[in-house]
């Protein structure tokens, strides 16, 4: 990296009826970053260590990935971030001192087609040791790969000096900023294909002086660096073109999964904010797989007494049982239990750890 910094699917058919429209196939290789030519040892060797992915300048974005202790996850250089999806994702500077910028290229599996409509979406969480947090992120889209010999900011005008067509900047923004360093926030937005769209650039298109952002901390980094995970360009179809949605995950039989979506406020038992997603495809999995049982197991931070937590812990792991019974999944298909606070998979020193403390996982199994 050039700017100066601290070191640091089961396959699921998920069938859902949509009003208007409804989501193809990804055109994003490896769109979570879990293909990798190498597992990663150092910071800005993106290129080198992932499969079908590109840096289209000289910043030197990172990739990390729970096979390396150096840049593995879910502890790194910048803090502290599990991943969303798999085991892989990577990380950037958005804004830096000077312009210095960072930015991902994707190839696509096929070139977009003239007058189609598409929607463009990944995930995002702010580091912890970002001082700044940001508004807006960049989406564009050109008809040969994209190589600039810069470390600032990748501008209109370096689009428009390259061979082929380059779409006009999307701008993917948030009524807030995109502020949260502990959950993953998804970024979606739609567009009409010109026909000439083979690759695919993210990142901050502005310089520092038109750029949204706002101070979170104090001179830790001077910059705002983000996760970046599971990118996605699908076709929107019209209903009367399909009425089912295929998706492809795995889940490990007999692992613990977190639930990703499920969050709970210090002392709280009732679910925070929405967990749709991850619980319309676990319960699809569970419908079309009838044979499989489930296992809820809830745990809590070490904040209160450990009777407290116990019983806290037992009342979040049901909590998730009443939305799988409420939706059709057999009492006799679910247990549940409580952990308390003695399985913490952060340090509950800091207001990050204790979040993810406060979890529900579960296992799939077969019984005997």
């Amino acid at each position: 990296m050039h700017f100066k910094r601290q070191h640091h699917y089961f396959i699921l058919l998920f069938l859902q009826s949509v009003p208007l429209f409804l989501i193809g196939q990804n055109l994003v290789l490896n769109p979570s970053f879990e293909n990798y030519k190498q597992c990663p040892v150092a910071l800005g060797n993106f290129e080198k260590d992932v499969v079908d992915w590109t840096m289209p300048t000289l910043g030197s974005t990172d990739y990390f990935n729970g096979c390396s202790t150096a840049m593995g996850t879910p502890e790194n250089f910048n803090g502290k971030q599990p991943a969303n999806f798999g085991v892989g994702y990577m990380g950037f500077y958005m804004y830096a001192p000077n312009d210095y910028r960072e930015y991902i290229q994707a190839e696509l599996s096929n070139t977009l087609k003239q007058g189609e409509r598409y929607t463009i979406s990944f995930y995002v969480s702010l580091a912890e040791r970002s001082d700044f947090a940001v508004k807006e992120f960049g989406v564009r889209f050109t008809e040969f790969p994209v190589e600039v010999e810069t470390s600032k900011v990748l501008s209109g005008m370096h689009f428009s000096k390259l061979k082929g067509n380059t779409s006009a900047a999307l701008e993917i923004s948030y009524s807030k900023y995109y502020s949260d360093e502990i959950k993953w926030v998804k970024l979606m937005t739609e567009f009409v294909a010109t026909g000439t769209e083979n690759y695919m650039v993210i990142g901050n298109f502005k310089n520092n002086k038109r750029t949204q952002k706002y101070q979170t901390k104090r001179k830790i980094t001077k910059g705002s660096y983000y996760y970046l995970d599971m990118v996605s360009v699908s076709k929107v179809k019209s209903k009367l073109q399909n009425t089912a949605v295929t998706q492809t995950r795995e889940y490990a039989l007999d692992s613990i999964h977190v639930f990703k979506d499920v969050y709970f406020n210090s002392n709280k038992a009732k679910i925070r904010g929405n967990h749709q997603q991850e619980m319309e495809s676990l319960l699809s999995y569970l419908t079309i797989n009838p044979s499989i049982h489930i296992q809820i197991l809830g745990h809590t931070d070490d904040v209160g007494s450990d009777t407290f937590n116990q019983k806290l812990s037992v009342r979040r792991a049901k909590e998730v049982v009443g939305c799988l019974t409420e939706n059709g999944i057999q009492k006799n298909r679910i247990s549940s239990q409580g952990f308390g606070s003695s399985k913490s998979i952060a340090t509950n020193k800091t207001k990050a750890g204790r979040f993810l403390n406060r979890r529900v996982e579960f296992i799939l199994s077969k019984p005997d």
